[in-house]
């Protein structure tokens, strides 16, 4: 904790108080300086749970790492395994489109069938694209990941908030990930037969140029809450921002400004009553099924 601190006051003189962290809706969170080693804070961010479309940044990453060519053009292909959830989207199926538009809108627009062709068009086919998710959770330290399929459908695609800042700091090495993330309008165009989609970005802080944002991924499931990564510009710094686990559609959002009001003034802010209810039915959830796992082995 006294690491932590010394942290913040050396790099954040304004927080008024270094010892309080925000008051946040998200039920896990964690915020870090991405030039930093550590947390600034963190709210239960060693705790692995569902990710939702948060699971697109690693899918991004080992897309630029496989080397494949953002030009070549891919071949949206029936999926060859049942979708884990809804999986609804207006691309046809047998259309083309180029890697890097597909990149674009899987991670812009948390587009899930584009993530699934990005996947199954990877050197070895789907099942080696999951192996290297995986492979390169490990080689970032992200001891408390594991990742099923490339668009975060399953609820078995988990991770932690201190986890996904690390995630967050690599992919905002690529110039491509910066880019598409933060896209906030993209008409795509398809081939046999042509057709063209327009998309819009998920993160409406996107659109805010006081924010400065440049990496977003929104995500959702039922199981995981509204989830959100950001990089954004805080008290004049780049800061790493990971909120999971919050009740409304609008609660990370509102929790990012509570982190930058706290990072600016020390205040801590209110969260509504509805949200902390749902904070503590889920931490109590967490605790039971804790519980229920100690006694059964």
């Amino acid at each position: 904790m006294t690491c932590v601190v010394y942290l913040l006051l050396l790099a954040l003189p304004m927080a008024a108080s270094a010892q309080q962290s925000p008051n946040l809706a998200s039920v896990n969170a964690a915020a870090a300086l991405v030039d930093e080693d550590g947390l600034l804070f963190g709210k239960y961010a060693d705790r692995p749970v569902p990710i939702a479309s948060l699971t697109k940044v690693m899918t991004a990453l080992v897309v630029l790492d496989s080397g494949e060519p953002l030009d070549e053009w891919l071949t949206f292909k029936k999926r060859h395994t049942p979708a884990a959830a809804n999986a609804y989207s207006r691309i046809r199926i047998d259309s083309e489109m180029q890697r890097s538009a597909a990149l674009r809108i899987a991670l812009m627009s948390s587009e899930n069938f584009a993530a699934y062709t990005l996947a199954r068009s990877h050197p070895g086919g789907f099942d080696a694209f999951i192996e290297a998710m995986n492979a390169k959770a490990r080689e970032l330290g992200m001891t408390g990941s594991r990742f099923v399929d490339p668009t975060g459908l399953s609820v078995d695609n988990v991770s932690t908030a201190a986890d996904l800042v690390k995630l967050a700091k690599a992919a905002l090495r690529h110039p491509e990930i910066r880019e598409y993330s933060t896209t906030g309008y993209y008409r795509a165009w398809f081939r046999s037969p042509r057709y063209s989609l327009s998309f819009g970005n998920t993160n409406a802080l996107v659109h805010r140029d006081s924010w400065g944002v440049t990496l977003s991924k929104t995500g959702y499931l039922s199981e995981a809450g509204r989830c959100l990564v950001m990089v954004s510009k805080m008290n004049g710094k780049q800061v790493v921002t990971v909120l999971l686990d919050s009740l409304g559609t609008r609660s990370p959002m509102g929790d990012a400004g509570r982190i930058k009001r706290w990072l600016d003034t020390g205040a801590k802010g209110q969260v509504a009553k509805a949200a902390r209810r749902y904070e503590q039915s889920k931490n109590a959830a967490y605790a039971a099924a804790k519980d229920n796992s100690v006694s059964t082995n």
